[in-house]
């Protein structure tokens, strides 16, 4: 016993010279007592070995996770659990997810548990410049949720947040569901997962950036927008700021954006024929855009109607929303491909229809 006494009396002193104050049911660490801390550390609150279902979320402190585990009487103090997480250096690193706990687990092994980053559920990647429909895809085909309930809900959104309040009346939330990796548990609805996707985008759009936005004129949503066709186009990353201030620079000026991207989107939206694959992008993105295409009437086709479309095309990455914040300082107004991905710029029509000229003869050979 005397080394647990030992041990309790170092756990004291570690936490207190944090300088951190805590309160527990009105109990400091003093009144718990060496003695009690020295009991608990390997103490069964229960000889019942039955399972509890236990969820971190992410963003739950250390302070949350031991109330809500003392609540459900998985331990039977929510202070100790704070101050041995602590020297343990595991309050900052209990993983959400979804757990089984039993009752009989001592608080040592809870915390060992809440480390080992065992989710139980699914693991879902939205990539950059996907559309609503590819994350709806990989959605159903995850098993995740059905794939007509959330297109409903992201088309007729019922969905409030104060950076959706520049989106006009009747735009889906295309643009809105931030591409990255996302935990979603068993029994995850569609509604919860849209709302995790719009949470994060809310942290990811940070004041700052408003701000940026509001310096430039521009609105959440036609930032969100320009950014979706800058996804969509850039495939060299550093080309993300200068596609970006070549869209700037045509809007200034009063020029159709001529955006390829648009008119890919607006064409799938004319037909809805696509059938609905995970890996959908050669029906979502038509390749070989003809004149015809073109000329679909559609406020999505750039080629027909100025200015930026009523919504995003895509959902973007934050690098391509940064880009629209900080473009390049240019005086570009075209460009078109070259080779892996590059762009060659112009300023003039007559030195694009050069670089048109040079880079499809190149291609012929």
């Amino acid at each position: 016993m005397r080394h647990l006494i030992t041990l309790a009396f170092l756990l004291v002193i570690a936490f207190l010279c944090t300088g951190t104050v805590l309160v527990a049911r009105q109990q400091t660490v003093t009144e718990i007592g060496i003695w009690a801390l020295a009991r608990e550390f390997d103490t069964r609150p229960s000889n019942d070995p039955s399972a509890v279902t236990f969820v971190v979320a992410q963003g739950d402190t250390a302070a949350s996770v031991a109330q809500r585990l003392e609540r459900q009487k998985l331990i039977s103090n929510a202070l100790l659990f704070r101050v041995m997480s602590k020297l343990r250096g595991a309050d900052s690193h209990l993983e959400a997810g979804e757990y089984q706990l039993r009752r009989n687990m001592t608080t040592n092994e809870i915390i060992d548990e809440l480390q080992q980053n065992r989710f139980m559920g699914s693991r879902i990647t939205v990539v950059e410049g996907w559309r609503v429909e590819e994350i709806a895809d990989l959605l159903q085909r995850r098993g995740v949720v059905n794939r007509d309930e959330f297109l409903k809900l992201v088309n007729t959104p019922p969905f409030d947040a104060d950076f959706l309040r520049s989106r006009p009346a009747g735009v889906s939330l295309e643009g809105y569901l931030f591409p990255d990796t996302y935990r979603v548990p068993p029994g995850i609805t569609s509604d919860e997962v849209i709302e995790q996707m719009l949470e994060n985008f809310g942290q990811r759009f940070s004041p700052a950036m408003r701000e940026q936005a509001a310096r430039a004129g521009l609105s959440i949503h036609q930032v969100v927008t320009l950014a979706s066709i800058v996804e969509r186009e850039a495939v060299v990353p550093e080309e993300r700021p200068i596609i970006a201030s070549v869209y700037l620079n045509r809007l200034k000026e009063g020029m159709l954006l001529q955006a390829d991207p648009t008119v890919q989107y607006a064409v799938y939206n004319a037909s809805q024929s696509a059938p609905g694959r995970g890996d959908a992008r050669p029906d979502y993105w038509k390749k070989g855009l003809t004149s015809a295409d073109l000329q679909v009437d559609s406020p999505y086709n750039t080629y027909r109607y100025k200015g930026l479309p009523p919504g995003p095309i895509a959902n973007p990455g934050l690098a391509s929303i940064k880009a629209v914040l900080q473009p390049a300082n240019t005086t570009y107004l075209y460009f078109v491909a070259t080779e892996n991905g590059a762009h060659a710029f112009a300023n003039t029509l007559d030195e694009h229809n050069r670089n048109v000229e040079k880079y499809r003869n190149r291609g012929r050979n």
